[in-house]
């Protein structure tokens, strides 16, 4: 018995002991009197509550099948006085033992050899923890969070009541890493979680689900009222500042809800949801909270679960050849006559119909897709303007759209030699449309790329002009040739003074700065008479030319070509 394991107990089938090993009596006190102590005590008795069902049926088990039974449970021990067995007393010290029960040869009684197993389950246990829990802030972490929240789904069906999630992230935390390092940016995620945690109640989750996102389980927890309530308490948590390593630290969050069953009824889509909202509030300035909105009649599809299939189906678009160029034509002003096309991009789904770019160009920009669908566009307008340039027998220009993650690729100038030289068009027939968005992020870069540009001799656009972040005195510093006033100042003219005013300056400015100017989304002959009086050279919209195949646009040209040859006022129409 003393060779035996680490502890080792002779017992008698009804589970009393007859003898103890000398390791098993250090461990359930420290006098040498206790080994006479454990004599005719329970072995069940040494379990904590929960374990002696077990044991004292792995006693049975043994005596019954003959058969050695392994089992696992608790036994209490530490320092007591010798006597304290006989009036059940035990320490308050736990210990794993894997006990190995069998019959002495000739039986009736038992052997029990134990084996301590406390090492591997602390080790076992502390696995279990890091797999569940957050490093830093020891909150639990995405794995244990879909666990809470599914448990919280079915309690809220048992008692009918709703609950919300709350995504929470730290407005500005990239400033704190990068201006005072990741050490100073780890400790405000751990005050962050602090504060955080000492806002809820017992019964909500709190999880870090990442970076500087947490995540907020509030049962119980479904009304406007309550939301208000327990979110803006979550944000005032945040608001005060944070001193660490003699710095002091000011953030604000965010925050994202959304509710069961009210938006979703699953763990996947809720917390997708209040990411979503999440989003929003930080795109509108931050330091709010922002529910989702239901979807309403007329708005864009664009929930998470939605732009994460229509990416796939994108993909597939690419391999399949669903994607296709549409000519829009843009005129002169005064003849009517068709000077140029503008590329735009469409996406004809087999099963959707045609996408409507809204959709599915963000998604490309945000997936890098829209590199590779830029070139095609690129390539594939110029080559298609060869073929206008034969069929209307005069020189044309098309011009295509440069998208702020195109403009921003290290290989762009690459791609558009590329195009240039592949279809062998000349730079000057190519305008190349750039928002006023995507020129100010970086305005030392664009102007190095845009001069770069027109050393190719392609002309460069202002698409949209005058919605964006535009500063008059890049007018003079960029290699601009274009304007095309945005047809939101367009489509009130002429009634409008405060647009036509807005027009009126646009125009002037170009007529001074030697700047061709394009109105776009001309749509009646009153706007189109008001831009041309005024000095507009070119008009594009629907008056003049919806977007059109390049099968459209060719019969177009033959058509233009045809009136052209006549004698007789473009503006009379066609024979």
């Amino acid at each position: 018995m003393e060779a035996a394991g680490d502890i080792a107990f002779r017992i008698d089938p009804s589970g009393l002991i007859r003898q103890a090993s000398k390791r098993a009596a250090r461990l359930l006190g420290s006098t040498a009197d206790i080994r006479s102590d454990l004599r005719g005590c329970a072995l069940s008795t040494l379990a904590i509550d929960v374990d002696q069902p077990a044991l004292r049926n792995a006693i049975v088990d043994a005596t019954a099948r003959a058969e050695p039974v392994l089992v696992e449970a608790r036994l209490r021990g530490g320092d007591m006085q010798a006597g304290d067995m006989r009036v059940g007393g035990i320490g308050d010290k736990e210990t794993w033992f894997e006990l190995r029960i069998s019959l002495l040869d000739g039986g009736p009684e038992l052997l029990v050899v134990g084996r301590d197993m406390s090492t591997q389950r602390a080790t076992e246990q502390r696995l279990r923890h890091m797999a569940t829990h957050d490093a830093l802030t020891e909150l639990p972490n995405r794995l244990l969070l879909s666990d809470r929240i599914r448990m919280v789904i079915a309690n809220a069906r048992r008692s009918g009541q709703g609950f919300s999630v709350a995504t929470i992230g730290l407005d500005g935390f990239k400033k704190v890493n990068d201006g005072l390092g990741h050490p100073v940016g780890d400790a405000v995620l751990r005050m962050a979680a602090g504060r955080l945690r000492k806002t809820l109640r017992d019964s909500d989750t709190l999880a870090r689900v990442g970076g500087d996102e947490f995540v907020a389980v509030l049962p119980g927890t479904f009304n406007d009222a309550q939301i208000k309530l327990v979110t803006g308490r979550l944000l005032a948590a945040l608001q005060s500042p944070f001193e660490i390593d003699k710095h002091t630290v000011y953030l604000s969050a965010s925050i994202g809800v959304s509710v069961y069953p009210e938006h979703a009824e699953d763990e996947v889509r809720l917390l997708a949801l209040a990411d979503s909202a999440m989003g929003r509030a930080k795109e509108t300035g931050g330091a709010r909270t922002v529910p989702h909105r239901q979807r309403q009649p007329g708005d864009p599809a664009g929930s998470p679960q939605h732009d994460i299939s229509l990416e796939a189906a994108m993909f597939q678009a690419v391999r399949e050849g669903e994607f296709l160029l549409y000519y829009q034509p843009i005129v002169s002003s005064r003849t009517r006559r068709i000077e140029g096309f503008e590329t735009l991009m469409r996406w004809k789904h087999p099963t959707l119909g045609m996408v409507p770019p809204v959709r599915f160009i963000p998604i490309a920009e945000t997936n890098g897709l829209i590199n590779m669908l830029g070139a095609w566009a690129l390539k594939s307008a110029l080559v298609q303007l060869r073929q206008f340039e034969e069929v209307a027998r005069r020189d044309l220009y098309i011009s295509v759209n440069i998208s702020p993650r195109q403009f921003r690729n290290d290989r762009f100038l690459s791609v558009l030699d590329d195009a240039l030289a592949f279809s062998g068009t000349p730079g000057d027939k190519l305008v190349l449309e750039i928002t006023e968005g995507t020129l100010m992020v970086d305005p030392a870069h664009a102007e190095s790329i845009l001069g770069k540009m027109a050393e190719r001799r392609a002309r460069i656009a202002i698409d949209d002009f005058g919605t964006g972040y535009s500063s008059l005195a890049y007018l003079k510093r960029f290699p601009i040739s274009v304007l095309k006033i945005d047809r939101a100042f367009i489509k009130d003219l002429p009634e409008s003074s405060k647009d036509a005013a807005i027009c009126n300056a646009v125009l002037d400015i170009a007529k001074h700065l030697n700047l061709s100017v394009v109105a776009e989304g001309v749509e009646t002959e009153e706007q189109l008479d008001y831009v041309e009086t005024r000095g507009c050279d070119y008009v594009q919209g629907y008056l003049t030319g919806k977007p059109m195949s390049a099968h459209v646009a060719l019969a177009a040209l033959k058509e233009d070509l045809y009136t052209e040859l006549l004698p007789i006022d473009p503006r009379a129409g066609t024979p």
